[in-house]
């Protein structure tokens, strides 16, 4: 009966003792993708020194149990470089790896086979733009000059006199193609060159937790202020917006048109193959009221697919597995065609849009940035709103892709991993394909009082002039559902010396601030101008903000996540005004101000700013 009793005991100790380690555990998922942004099976992920390990599944995903005192997880791929990573506080972790040396090899002598076969036919379904009988003609493909990337140059915003200049207008920007074009350089162990950094698409790259709208209003406008981080001087004015949420069911029906790239260019396998798979996982968003074209260009333009229902998802789906690459790029002759086909199919009280996918390499027909302005300014007054997805390395034209999603009533999403692709095109499948307000415009009054001088922090390429606020004729960004919008100012309060903004008195006046503004508290006033999708003339909101002087720790999240991703795009373009402030204090920022991140968004740029201090070692 003791030794009974013995045992019993034993094995209820071992009970209780396996129960507490397994207590002391906590899981760890993520994805492991290769660089080109498709998932990787098979990838062995181990806990370094134990035999704890696991393994990706097809879709690249894995789960593994680690002590509650982290370590080490190792992932390693026959073909692929090995790679460690520091497990943090969080849960999840998403991994990158790396082509070797010998797979490199493969995959170049894999490229010149492709070189030399004849490539695929497009048969041209639309005669009216390219003549009776056209097809695709076998042009050889021509490997590109991979240092031929295009981008915009950015002139930082400086500060102005809140006396002299008391008004800054701008308009609207949702677009998050620079953040995931930086991560990809970063990724690939390159410092982003500064052009390519547009700090305002990096802040929009993330959700706010702002209010939702309440009335008629479609948005509700959030501020606060605080000191900024980089400069404790001086104070951070952060502005955000809210669209409205639309349930997914009650979207209105959609028109629309895909508009593919099948160039030469696009033959890589972080082209083509991964926008195949990112148009598939749009395509089983759709409901069987939307419809759907398939129009491609390479040395011409072609219709593939006429409008479909969104309930045929096999035949779709089939239209877009049948694509492939070959020939010069004729980018203004699909464009034409897509808005033609776009037109034909148009839904009066629906959601007409061309979705473009291409790395931008135009060079047959009209392909100066000039031309595609003047080419979507035109074919926008016509109600169809244009998605810009660009994909690739090398030979990426950055500029031309911002300037069509500029001019052309639309956004801009840079396409860089399949993690991206569900990003853009089902977490955020409102957003980015529904608009609820167009040519919408912010206009800051600062009162002179309380302020010497600001500056707007990013949106460079998207200042107006302060007349443009109230004319409903000028073109602005547009806005989709459930969407955010964050905006900052970096200002030089009244009465505080500051190295970045000396002015000499003038000579012939003296400007003073109005008798009646040294009666009020305000700091400034934001007026917002939006137009309904449907409609020409733009509605008012007006709020105004009040300096608490609220210490930076008492801030919400919503600002100081902000300011440490505007600090880090700052310190990625070198700015003059970051004053010192270095990545590890970005880092620290960020990890203060994470917050629920129940996507994960958040610690990747943790992350990414943690691998650019490395990256920047070298």
């Amino acid at each position: 009966m003791k030794n009974r009793i013995v045992i019993l005991l034993v094995i209820a100790i071992t009970t209780i003792g396996v129960g507490m380690a397994e207590g002391q555990n906590r899981k760890i998922v993520g994805t492991v993708t290769s660089l080109e942004g498709l998932p990787l099976r098979n990838v062995t992920v181990m806990l370094k020194a134990t035999k704890v390990s696991t393994q990706t599944d097809r879709q690249g995903k894995y789960f593994i149990e680690i002590p509650l005192s982290g370590g080490v997880l190792v992932f390693s791929l026959s073909g692929f470089e090995k790679q460690e990573v520091i497990t943090e506080s969080g849960n999840t972790i998403n991994v990158v790896l790396k082509a070797g040396h010998k797979r490199a090899i493969a995959e170049e002598k894999d490229l010149k086979k492709f070189q030399s076969q004849p490539l695929r036919e497009y048969e041209m379904r639309d005669k009216s733009l390219v003549g009776e009988g056209a097809v695709f003609s076998h042009l050889d493909w021509q490997q590109p000059n991979w240092n031929t990337e295009e981008y915009d140059a950015i002139n930082e915003n400086i500060f102005h006199s809140a006396l002299q200049n008391p008004v800054s207008t701008f308009s609207i920007d949702v677009d998050a193609a620079s953040y995931s074009n930086v991560r990809r350089f970063i990724n690939n162990g390159q410092r982003p060159p500064k052009d390519v950094v547009r700090i305002e698409e990096m802040i929009n790259y993330f959700e706010y937790d702002y209010p939702l709208p309440k009335g008629n209003d479609p948005f509700s406008i959030y501020t606060e202020v605080s000191s900024a981080p980089w400069n404790p001087n001086h104070r951070l004015v952060h502005i955000g917006l809210q669209g409205k949420k639309i349930p997914t069911e009650n979207l209105p029906a959609s028109n629309l048109v895909f508009l593919i790239d099948v160039s030469g260019s696009m033959s890589s396998v972080n082209k083509l193959p991964l926008l195949k798979a990112s148009f598939k996982l749009l395509v089983n968003q759709l409901r069987a009221q939307d419809r759907v074209a398939i129009v491609v260009y390479a040395g011409a333009a072609g219709l593939v697919l006429p409008s479909t229902s969104g309930a045929c998802k096999e035949q779709i789906n089939e239209a877009l597995d049948n694509l492939e690459a070959g020939g010069s790029t004729a980018g203004g002759e699909g464009i034409q065609l897509a808005y033609k086909i776009a037109k034909e199919n148009f839904r009066v009280e629906g959601n007409n849009r061309v979705v473009i996918a291409t790395d931008g390499d135009f060079n047959v027909g009209e392909s100066s940035n000039a031309s595609m302005e003047r080419l979507v300014e035109e074919k926008r007054n016509d109600g169809i709103f244009l998605t810009v997805l660009g994909y690739g390395m090398g030979n990426y034209k950055d500029s031309k892709m911002e300037i069509l999603a500029d001019k052309g009533n639309g956004n801009y999403a840079y396409i860089d991993n399949i993690l991206e692709a569900q990003k853009v095109l089902v977490n955020e499948f409102g957003g980015t394909l529904f608009t609820i307000a167009k040519d919408v415009k912010l206009q800051i009054e600062f009162n002179p009082t309380k302020v010497q001088a600001y500056r707007l922090i990013g949106y460079e390429n998207r200042v107006l002039r302060n007349e443009d606020f109230n004319n409903d004729k000028k073109d602005a960004g547009d806005l989709g559902s459930g969407h955010t919008v964050t905006a900052l100012y970096e200002v030089i309060p009244t009465g505080i010396e500051s190295d970045y903004f000396k002015t000499d008195e003038l000579k012939y006046q003296q400007l003073r601030p109005s008798a009646l503004s040294p009666s009020s508290n305000e700091m400034l006033t934001v007026k917002f101008r939006y137009k309904d999708p449907n409609q020409e003339t733009s509605k008012l909101i007006i709020r105004t903000l009040v300096d608490k002087n609220a210490d930076i720790e008492n801030t919400t999240t919503n600002f100081r996540w902000s300011a440490a991703v505007a600090a880090f795009g700052m310190i990625l373009r070198e700015s003059e005004f970051i004053n010192g402030f270095n990545v590890e204090q970005a880092i620290q920022l960020a990890q203060n101000a994470r917050g629920a991140d129940k996507d994960g968004y958040r610690l990747e740029f943790i992350n990414l700013v943690k691998t650019q201090s490395v990256v920047a070692e070298k």
